[in-house]
């Protein structure tokens, strides 16, 4: 029942070429630097990830983004990420950008066994009609475009059918957590850790404070540790530094 490893290194030592990760995070909230930055060590590349975003500044999955490590990205913003766009539009990224809301729940869709459900968000665009450019071919045109997907009419309402999404891996950040891996998040945290952490097979936590299992009320767990499979404690320092995107002053 104990899960806590003995650092990041140790926790992401499996993680290979090619994998599927699904990593938590909000912008620059509830981001798991210190597993990402393990990974960047590890020298592993052609990571399929499944995240809102795909870092911002230097940070986060920004730093494996411009190492070249990442080979495709299902997420629903890509914002002021100047590298992750020119990656994509030079062909370089495969990239499936959908509904933010659709992508939170295919995620915990897929943590809770469904394998697929039927939402109205995207009906009538490419989002459901297909046609979305996935890959560029460098010079402007589309390599690889969206598939159709299956729409069906509900009460006189139309949906569209989107599926359950699994991956072989999750980093997730959470501002508490005990050894037997149940956590809680601090507020913007908490909007896409805990359903990445349902998606991944092999979950693994980065706690900024640990403590033993009893000392979170019940009542007060965000995520039951049966989703955690490893937990990494980590130090003050690492607990402490955190970015802002956007400093502003008066």
């Amino acid at each position: 029942m104990d899960k806590v490893v003995a650092g990041a290194a140790e926790a992401v030592a499996d993680v290979g070429d090619g994998v599927s990760l699904a990593v938590g995070g909000f912008g620059l909230s509830g981001v798991p630097n210190v597993l990402i930055d393990a990974i960047h060590r590890r020298g592993v590349g052609g990571l399929r990830v499944v995240s809102k975003n795909c870092g911002a500044l230097d940070t986060g999955l920004a730093v494996l983004l411009a190492a070249g490590r990442i080979a495709r990205v299902t997420g629903s913003y890509i914002g002021a990420n100047k590298e992750f766009a020119r990656q994509y539009l030079a062909g370089e990224l495969e990239v499936e950008l959908i509904p933010q809301g659709t992508l939170a729940e295919r995620l915990r869709a897929g943590g809770c066994g469904i394998p697929a459900f039927y939402t109205p968000a995207g009906v009538g665009t490419q989002v459901a009609d297909g046609g979305l450019p996935w890959r560029y071919d460098g010079d402007g045109g589309v390599a690889l475009a969206s598939p159709p997907k299956e729409v069906r009419e509900f009460d006189g309402r139309a949906y569209v059918l989107e599926h359950g999404i699994r991956t072989d891996f999750a980093l997730v950040r959470a501002a508490r957590g005990d050894r037997h891996g149940n956590l809680v998040f601090n507020k913007a945290a908490r909007n896409f850790n805990p359903l990445a952490a349902m998606a991944g097979k092999i979950t693994i936590a980065e706690v900024e404070e640990l403590v033993e299992p009893g000392d979170i009320d019940p009542d007060a767990v965000h995520l039951p540790g049966v989703f955690v499979q490893r937990v990494v404690a980590l130090t003050p320092e690492q607990a402490a530094h955190k970015r802002i995107e956007k400093r502003t002053t008066r």
